[in-house]
C-alpha cells in the first residue's frame, strides 16, 4: 500500500470507542513484527500475548488522553498521555514506520501536557523506542529490566523536562 510520505493524510485525534480493535491490532502486530528486531520469540509473545484482546482496550484508552494517527480511516499509530505526564502505549503501525507519524503523535502529546500544566513527560521505552524518544529530547534515567508473563524485559526509564 503506497502511504503519502507527506503525512498530509494523517489527522492527530483522541481515540474513540470504534478505534478500539484497529488499535489492539496494531499494537499486537507492531510488538511482534518490529520489536521483534529487538527482543526474542518468547519476549513478544509474552509482551502481546495470541489473544490480541488481551486489554480492555476501550477501558484503557478512554482512561488516557489517547491520540491517534488517522490515516482516512486507518490507524496508523496511538500514543497514551496520563494525567500525570506518563507516556504509557506509544505504537506506529508497521507500514508507518520512520514517515513521521510518531513525531506527529508526540507533539500532540506534549501540546496536551503543556495545556495541563504538566513540566515533566516519563516513559518507560522498549530497546525499540529508545531512539525515537531519544531524538524527542528524552534522557535516559536508568537501563532496568522488568518482568511480564514470566519473561524478563531490558527497558529504558526516560523523562523529559517540557517547559512554555
Amino acid at each position: 500500500m503506497f502511504k503519502d510520505s507527506s503525512l498530509n493524510s494523517i489527522d492527530i485525534r483522541l481515540f474513540q470507542k470504534q478505534d478500539a480493535e484497529q488499535i489492539a491490532r496494531l499494537f499486537h502486530q507492531t510488538v511482534r513484527e518490529v520489536n521483534i528486531n529487538d527482543y526474542s520469540t518468547n519476549q513478544v509473545k509474552a509482551w502481546a500475548p495470541d489473544d490480541v484482546n488481551f486489554r480492555n482496550w476501550v477501558s484503557v484508552c478512554s482512561e488516557k488522553f489517547t491520540y491517534v494517527a488517522d490515516d482516512k480511516g486507518i490507524i496508523a499509530g496511538f500514543g497514551e498521555l496520563e494525567s500525570d505526564g506518563h507516556i504509557d502505549c506509544f505504537y506506529c503501525n508497521k507500514d508507518y514506520q520512520r514517515m513521521g507519524v510518531g513525531k506527529k503523535i508526540y507533539y500532540a502529546i506534549e501540546a496536551k501536557a503543556y495545556q495541563l500544566g504538566i513540566h515533566r513527560l516519563y516513559t518507560e521505552a522498549s530497546i525499540t523506542a529508545k531512539p525515537f524518544f531519544l531524538r524527542m529530547g528524552f534522557s535516559i534515567i536508568k537501563k532496568q529490566q522488568v518482568e511480564c508473563r514470566g519473561e524478563s524485559f531490558i527497558n529504558y526509564a526516560m523523562k523529559k523536562d517540557i517547559t512554555a
